[in-house]
């Protein structure tokens, strides 16, 4: 018997999942009137640490994903997780040669 959460996708994803940083800029800041000025001092970071994150070279840490939570009124597992498919999608390609060597133990 399975635990629904182990139970895993057999089709693996070919195109990288949205980064948060993106779907900031593309859906939240337009749908709430937001510039990166307003957003850094709603969320009190600074600037340069919003537009890293537009920009997508900076990661959704923990205290980021509280901060957006509480600001947009969603989950903050919202932004964690969608960070966590982004790093997996991104690590599995880096390291495909050396994860194709794993051999599972179950014979799957």
């Amino acid at each position: 018997m399975h635990d629904t959460m182990s139970i895993q996708n057999a089709t693996k994803r070919q195109i990288c999942p949205t980064h948060p940083g993106e779907m900031l800029r593309e859906d939240f800041l337009p749908d709430y009137g937001l510039t990166t000025a307003t957003l850094s001092d709603a969320l009190g970071v600074s600037g340069q640490t919003i537009n890293e994150f537009l920009k997508e070279r900076r990661s959704v840490t923990p205290l980021m994903a509280l901060r957006l939570s509480r600001l947009f009124g969603n989950a903050p597992e919202f932004w964690r997780h969608a960070q966590q498919a982004r790093d997996l999608w991104e690590i599995e390609r880096r390291f495909q040669k050396e994860l194709d060597e794993i051999r599972s133990l179950d014979g799957v």
